[in-house]
């Protein structure tokens, strides 16, 4: 894809699309329709917010258009990701039981939009933070000007830009946590992407910290 070709509302087309396709509408108790009517509202700032914004890459891309939990169940969006050319669908890690994820909640820095969806901004897979535990990364791209990823926007990211989760590219979301030292990621497990957890303090070789323009924008 080239800068000429790039469309902002054909892409913002294409997600809402996707989402329709893997079966969003039924799991928010919603019609087709009435998905999209609640949905279309947010193309004309998707198309506003990414002017000069580069073309989407394997580890980045301009905008991705988010749905919150009070829409859509965090367990249900995990089982409908899959990594890129592949079938087998993601889950959520052993370790980090169901019942654990309502606590997860964004870190207040965000100022995450209230309601079912939202837009988010030039999203980074964050490889950059390779090798350095969540809590050096997390001070690292704060100094720059962005902020972390939460879970909602992780599965986004997978879900609508699957080739952002491969080998040795994964990634933690920073931006939701629980109150204690455990931070959500998401990784590649048996062919398919994996929820779990890691700790802020610990560095892992394949795992970065995926990061975010800090302006999110929502549901007039």
């Amino acid at each position: 894809m080239t800068d000429d070709r790039f469309d902002p509302g054909a892409e913002f087309d294409r997600q809402l699309d996707h989402l329709i396709r893997l079966g969003y509408p039924a799991l928010a108790g919603r019609t087709e329709e009435a998905f999209r009517s609640l949905l279309s509202p947010l193309r004309d700032a998707a198309v506003a917010g990414t002017v000069g914004l580069a073309v989407p890459t394997d580890a980045r891309t301009p905008f991705l258009l988010v749905t919150t939990r009070e829409l859509t169940p965090v367990p249900e969006r995990i089982a409908l990701t899959t990594l890129a050319g592949r079938r087998k669908p993601g889950v959520l890690d052993r370790n980090f039981p169901a019942d654990d994820l309502p606590t997860f909640h964004p870190i207040k820095e965000l100022e995450v939009p209230p309601g079912p969806a939202y837009l988010l901004f030039d999203v980074d897979r964050g490889e950059e933070y390779r090798n350095q535990p969540p809590s050096a990364a997390l001070e690292d791209m704060t100094a720059k000007g962005r902020l972390p990823i939460t879970i909602d926007e992780g599965l986004a990211l997978v879900t609508l830009r699957p080739q952002a989760l491969a080998s040795n590219r994964c990634f933690s979301l920073v931006g939701s946590r629980c109150g204690d030292k455990r931070v959500p990621a998401l990784w590649i497990s048996q062919g398919a992407p994996k929820l779990g957890w890691c700790w802020f303090g610990n560095p892992h070789t394949w795992l970065g910290s995926a990061t975010a323009h800090p302006v999110r924008v929502g549901l007039a």
